[in-house]
């Protein structure tokens, strides 16, 4: 089992380059808004139950497919509603099925994050749109994406197409 776990800031790409890795590799996608939205949908973003939900689904999901083998990309954006050690104990998880964990780590500058973060097609999970609250909250997502682990790939998507990116990816994936 391998479990691609590709983080990076909000509108970095995260899910445009999982998909593309998941077309050329036939993995599956688990991307962080199906359970968001889905635990959205009951309990607002961010209240204790909503927290506690979102990580159960993660980790369920995510050790039910180590347990049958079956290989993950998974999108992740940290930020301060996570516990700081999800990521380790995601790789633990995987690790005691037997399986391995490509850290993917994409990253972009402040100004094209900005202008990604304005795209129509973000409003289709509901995802962050508004600059200004962006800006508030930076600081406290910058703090989150220092924090996690050192990733086996670094990725400048701001420099890097979308399609190169997942090449970079995929080519990781096989060994090469």
């Amino acid at each position: 089992m391998q479990l691609v776990f590709l983080h990076g800031p909000v509108a970095a790409g995260k899910l445009t380059v999982a998909r593309l890795v998941a077309e050329r590799t036939g993995i599956a996608l688990f991307h962080n808004h199906l359970v968001v939205d889905a635990v959205a949908a009951v309990f607002p973003f961010g209240s204790p139950e909503f927290i506690r939900l979102r990580e159960h689904f993660w980790i369920e999901t995510i050790a039910a497919a180590a347990r049958e083998g079956r290989s993950l990309i998974f999108t992740f954006a940290p930020e301060p509603s996570v516990a700081a050690d999800f990521p380790e104990r995601m790789s633990a998880i995987v690790a005691a099925a037997g399986g391995r964990v490509l850290h993917v780590a994409l990253t972009l500058s402040d100004a094209e994050q900005e202008r990604r973060l304005v795209a129509a097609d973000r409003a289709a999970f509901g995802k962050l749109r508004s600059v200004e609250l962006l800006r508030s909250l930076r600081p406290g997502l910058a703090a989150c994406l220092a924090a996690m682990p050192a990733p086996d790939l670094r990725i400048d998507s701001g420099a890097t197409s979308a399609s190169d990116a997942a090449d970079i990816i995929v080519a990781a994936l096989r060994g090469d």
